[in-house]
């Protein structure tokens, strides 16, 4: 899957199976995850958790040229929910609304499926928008609030 941005020609919205990632682009999108969460966030936390190329796994990036500007993961979990995560946008391209596309095909894809999230609770709002729901109390991930999010599609 590969869409150009509206506003941006030259920014593609990718999607890839775990399995499938290129070494080259399995390294961008965890350099990106890296610089915002363990770098700018200060929050060292074990990244590689073993679920990157697991058959279950679908990345989404946006990509202008070579560099990643945003990127996010859907987990297939054993029981049929789908887990998005590790969503980030590098500091130089926020504001672009990449996060928002990202969300918008990872949904997409997702289709009938329950997703799930846990957003740093000051990103609530964001989630809030694509039909995410809080659901219980904040608690602390890695030092910094989250809430857990659910979202159930809309039957016809």
């Amino acid at each position: 899957m590969s869409e150009v941005v509206e506003d941006a020609p030259t920014v593609e919205v990718v999607a890839a199976a775990g399995p499938e990632l290129s070494a080259a682009q399995l390294y961008r999108v965890l350099q990106l995850r890296v610089d915002v969460f363990v770098v700018e966030q200060e929050c060292p936390y074990p990244e590689l958790d073993g679920r990157d190329l697991a058959p279950g796994t679908t990345h989404f990036w946006v990509a202008e040229g070579d560099e990643v500007l945003a990127c996010l993961r859907v987990l297939a979990e054993p029981d049929g929910t789908r887990r998005i995560g590790r969503v980030c946008t590098a500091a130089a391209a926020r504001g672009r609304g990449l996060a928002a596309r990202l969300m918008t095909a990872a949904l997409e894809t997702a289709g009938a499926a329950v997703c799930v999230l846990d957003a740093q609770t000051y990103a609530a709002g964001f989630y809030g928008r694509f039909g995410f729901v809080a659901e219980g109390e904040e608690f602390l991930e890695d030092g910094i609030p989250h809430v857990r999010m659910r979202r159930v599609p809309r039957t016809p």
